[in-house]
């Protein structure tokens, strides 16, 4: 059975923006908008929140990085974080499969 989450997608996609390297949160949301091509524009609302319990859940590592006055957190992902992503690029490849079935279907009058 496929099941989907509120956060799944998002999960999925700040998982694979730190694939990418160390970010912080204004990055991954840059870098899933620019792939996205737009299409997500995650809102801090959203992503810290996900970024915090991925943390908590070992899925990610955070150091805090000053700049000038500034500082902020940039996140990685642990050995754990990489096969969820694994785990999760297999599961979203199987709903892809499973819409495509669905709303591409042949129409055989049954």
């Amino acid at each position: 059975m496929v099941t989907e989450g509120p956060g799944d997608r998002l999960v999925a996609t700040i998982l694979a923006a730190l694939e990418e390297g160390p970010a912080h949160g204004y990055l991954i949301a840059r870098r899933i908008r620019q792939w996205s091509e737009g299409a997500w524009a995650l809102r801090e609302g959203s992503l810290y929140p996900v970024l915090h319990d991925l943390e908590a859940a070992g899925l990610l590592t955070a150091v805090e990085e000053r700049q000038g006055e500034r500082s902020r957190r940039v996140y990685s992902l642990t050995p754990q974080g990489r096969t969820r992503l694994a785990e999760e690029r297999e599961r979203w490849r199987r709903q892809v499969r499973v819409l495509e079935r669905v709303l591409w279907r042949e129409r055989t009058g049954g």
